[in-house]
């Protein structure tokens, strides 16, 4: 691997405008394929195999208009008046008919057809059926739903349209986003000491993220792609393409500030750190690749769409940044007598040993007991309150309060009980010989059950031997009640089968949420194992040791449980919920728990790898553990420190986004970057390793001759090439 990585570098290098070229030929067909065949995103959650799926497919087939998004018209009466007055019944009446020619519109129900009348007479709602899923809605058909609503409020009346037919806001870049970005370029400038090599880091990185958006979105026709799967590639390849250019630049201006030729140097460096970043990313995207295996399209897809992003980034590291490497040359190389250029040159200077990086090293081996014991005290009380983590999908009570969804949703939770901005669907089917009234059986037992508001009339299908009964729970969609509900219904089936006839199975938006989040709870801990034993089995090839693998394994367990933790204290809790602006606190985003830790997996393997690689070096070469762990880390720290908040600031900026799917995501992944990078890996590693001394790089012999050297620092590398930097250099590049 670093062979190939070595060659490929010094190959992009003397051929820097050809690799251009094709990046930037690549981007341009992309985009292309994008204007001309771009598909919509689809943000709709299936779990096949489910019975809420099985049974809302077959709804699709017997009573479509039931099965597509819905909207709803929400109506309240000036203070002192109600809705069933003449005016207003008319004005509902005018907004009933204008609704019903909006595009893709299949069926209206006003209040006097559903009942849908508050009982104090204020509030009454109009339900707005569509032939299509929410994913095919267009923006026209909304906008006359929304147009004809806003006709009522010449009247006096106050309207406001929600329902299903809301979703997430999709794919955003705002200021936030733009101010992180800017954020990772200052703290890419502190870290070089130059503006140049801050924006030889940028160019790739932000090229990559071009390239990786554009491929998603060109799929979009043929695959299924959520706006969430964008917006979580976008984070992604941004920011690991940052820190893999970083990993690679840093060991170029090194090597540089030492004399070396830029193109051997450039080689070089993709050879070592560049084979580094390959390992790295490689476990990201195996990670995130692993959502695959939970069994849900939307979220393989998420899964797939980041690890494209990802592997992007990878590609952009190894040729891009080497190909643009050659159009800066010597240039790159840090200015002779500043700071970053004698630390470089002389690793035992004052200039070196008086680095951040090199004090922080030497505190926490000082008194390495004790460190640990710091450590794992305070991620163990940040974990404390994922005992108590709860899952749900995110409704219209999660939108932001100003939005006009959010306004119906709270408005409806009101007047009518939370559990109507959630209903369930019972779809009934009647085989031979059952009784000709089974279905208003069925509707009489379900109204028996605990936590039940109201049960509708059964609604026939274009099967005679389907009807559909909504159950309307007395508690709203995201909480547990409710989906104690549904598996009481679901246990309710087989009593009610063997008295009625009738076969029953609960679906609709709100079990189809349920049954998500129960298929991701009950894959949360078989997923973590295999994360968990992954990082155990290349953890041990790459350092040649027991102790370093297991002590990654215990950190990464105590930084996913601390991250957790943090989010059930925040979005759960409601802890700081106004310092944060957050619109809603309930139950966490059903698969945030799963894309934490394969997000954060790949990342702690980067920083683990980076850190204790070096570590690794200056054992094999000096065999003292002490030195070697604040010798060996000392340089590492100083690119690690600035990953890690170039990581923070990008994930960071996307938290101010109101969207309720992204939010608490961007908010777990950049405070797990932050706890993984500084607590675990600068703090406790360090600590244990030194509580360890020489055990820490034991592996026993037989076991050291089965694994493979995968020599992802590329040591080998460095000693097969020869010195070349004592040749005359190329002359400087004309850019």
């Amino acid at each position: 691997m670093a062979v190939l990585l070595h060659r490929l570098g010094r190959g992009a290098y003397r051929h820097r405008k050809l690799v251009l070229g094709i990046w930037l030929v690549i981007l341009t067909a992309l985009i292309a394929c994008v204007s001309v065949f771009g598909g919509k995103l689809d943000d709709r959650f299936t779990v096949p195999g489910t019975e809420s799926q099985r049974a809302l497919d077959t709804l699709g087939k017997t009573l479509p208009e039931a099965s597509g998004a819905a909207a709803e018209i929400v109506f309240t009466a000036p203070a002192g008046h109600r809705v069933t007055e003449a005016r207003y019944t008319a004005a509902i009446a005018r907004v009933e008919a204008a609704t019903t020619k909006a595009p893709q519109v299949s069926a209206v129900m006003g209040p006097d057809a559903s009942g849908a009348v508050s009982a104090d007479r204020t509030t009454a709602i109009v339900q707005v059926q569509y032939s299509v899923q929410r994913a095919e809605v267009r923006a026209a058909s909304l906008d006359a739903v929304e147009r004809a609503a806003e006709a009522a409020e010449a009247g006096g009346l106050r309207t406001f349209v929600g329902g299903s037919v809301y979703g997430s806001n999709g794919v955003h870049i705002g200021p936030s986003e733009i101010i992180g970005v800017g954020v990772a370029l200052l703290v890419l400038v502190i870290t070089f000491g130059s503006l140049l090599a801050a924006g030889m880091s940028l160019l790739p990185a932000l090229l990559g993220v071009a390239v990786g958006l554009t491929g998603l979105l060109a799929l979009a026709p043929a695959v299924s792609i959520s706006s969430t799967a964008v917006t979580l590639a976008l984070m992604l390849g941004l920011a690991v393409g940052l820190d893999y250019v970083l990993f690679i630049l840093s060991r170029h201006r090194q090597q540089l500030a030492r004399g070396a030729d830029p193109q051997d140097s450039m080689a070089l460096a993709n050879g070592t750190a560049g084979s580094a970043v390959v390992f790295a990313g490689s476990t990201v995207i195996i990670a995130l690749a692993a959502l695959g295996v939970i069994g849900i399209p939307f979220l393989t897809t998420m899964g797939l769409g980041a690890a494209g992003a990802v592997l992007v980034a990878v590609l952009a590291a190894i040729t891009l940044l080497p190909a643009l490497a050659g159009f800066a040359g010597t240039r790159l190389a840090p200015k002779p007598g500043s700071r970053a250029a004698r630390r470089a040159a002389d690793p035992g200077s004052s200039a070196a040993q008086a680095t951040l990086g090199a004090r922080w090293m030497r505190t926490t081996v000082a008194k390495p007991l004790l460190t640990v014991l710091a450590v794992v005290g305070i991620l163990t009380v940040l974990a404390l309150p994922a005992a108590e983590l709860s899952l749900a999908l995110p409704d219209n009570g999660s939108a932001p309060v100003s939005s006009t969804e959010r306004k119906a949703y709270d408005v409806v939770s009101d007047k009518f009980g939370p559990g109507f901005n959630g209903p369930l669907m019972v779809l009934t089917e009647t085989g031979k010989g059952a009784d000709a009234k089974a279905e208003t059986e069925v509707a009489q037992k379900l109204r028996n059950l605990k936590g039940v508001e109201a049960v509708l009339p059964p609604q026939p299908t274009h099967d005679p031997a389907l009807t559909v009964v909504q159950v309307i729970p007395e508690t709203g969609p995201d909480d547990v009640r409710t989906g104690r509900l549904v598996h009481d219904i679901r246990a309710a089936a087989p009593e009610m089968r063997e008295s009625t006839g009738a076969s029953i199975a609960v679906t609709g938006t709100t079990a189809v949420n349920i049954d998500v989040s129960d298929r991701l709870s009950d894959s949360l801990l078989p997923f973590m194992a295999i994360v968990v034993g992954l990082s155990l089995i290349l953890l041990t090839m790459v350092f040649r040791s027991l102790v370093i693998p297991l002590k990654a394994a215990v950190g990464f367990l105590l930084s996913v449980a601390a991250s957790l933790g943090t989010v059930v204290a925040v979005f759960q809790w409601g802890w700081l919920a106004d310092a944060f602006g957050l619109a809603h606190t309930g139950p966490v985003v059903s698969f945030l728990p799963i894309i934490l830790i394969g997000v954060l997996f790949g990342l702690a393997m980067d920083y683990e790898v980076f850190l204790v690689a070096g570590m690794r070096e200056e054992w094999v070469r000096t065999g003292r553990a002490d030195r070697s762990v604040t010798e060996g880390a000392r340089h590492s720290v100083r690119v690690v420190t600035a990953a890690a908040l170039i990581m923070f600031t990008v994930f960071a900026g996307f938290f101010p986004l109101d969207d309720a799917l992204i939010k608490p995501i961007a908010f777990a992944l950049a405070i797990g970057v932050a706890i993984d990078a500084f607590l675990v890996r600068m703090t406790l590693v360090p600590a244990v390793l030194a509580l360890a001394g020489r055990h820490a790089w034991w592996l026993p012999a037989w076991l050291d001759r089965l694994l493979p050297d995968l020599d992802v620092e590329g040591a080998s590398l460095e000693k097969a090439v020869p010195k070349h930097s004592e040749r005359a250099p190329e002359p400087e590049p004309v850019v």
